[in-house]
């Protein structure tokens, strides 16, 4: 069943996704603790605070916010749900450069996670967390 992205909902499948996969997984090749501030969100008070964390070799990601993060993104929920979801490259630099997009600490940590190739779990995770998204 599909739930919107961030959702409470949400993150309790997507972690149910992780954690299938954790066995297989390959540890994270960079190590990274990045906030998400999304805003404009469709449900709850508009506002989404998440985060991901690589620093301890495997990726996770919750609802809540990173004391001293290496990054802190902020934008709009519609993005941010193109961005982690759909991995759409074209959407995220376009909004980048419209503005869209507020970056707060090592951009550079950012980039890293970005070109990083995905492997074949990877890819797995990716699809499954997509298709548990609305």
């Amino acid at each position: 069943m599909p739930y919107p992205f961030l959702s409470d909902e949400w993150m309790v499948a997507a972690r149910e996704v992780y954690d299938r996969h954790a066995l297989e997984a390959h540890e994270f090749p960079h190590k990274v603790r990045i906030n998400l501030v999304a805003t404009d969100v469709p449900f709850g008070e508009g506002k989404v605070k998440a985060f991901i964390d690589t620093s301890a070799g495997m990726l996770r990601m919750d609802l809540g916010e990173l004391d001293k993060p290496d990054v802190t993104v902020t934008t709009d929920y519609q993005l941010a749900r193109a961005a982690f979801v759909l991995q759409d490259q074209t959407a995220v630099m376009q909004a980048f450069m419209a503005g869209r997009v507020k970056i707060q600490g090592d951009m550079t940590k950012l980039m890293v996670m970005q070109v990083t190739p995905p492997d074949d779990t990877a890819r797995t995770v990716a699809a499954e967390i997509k298709a548990i998204t609305d």
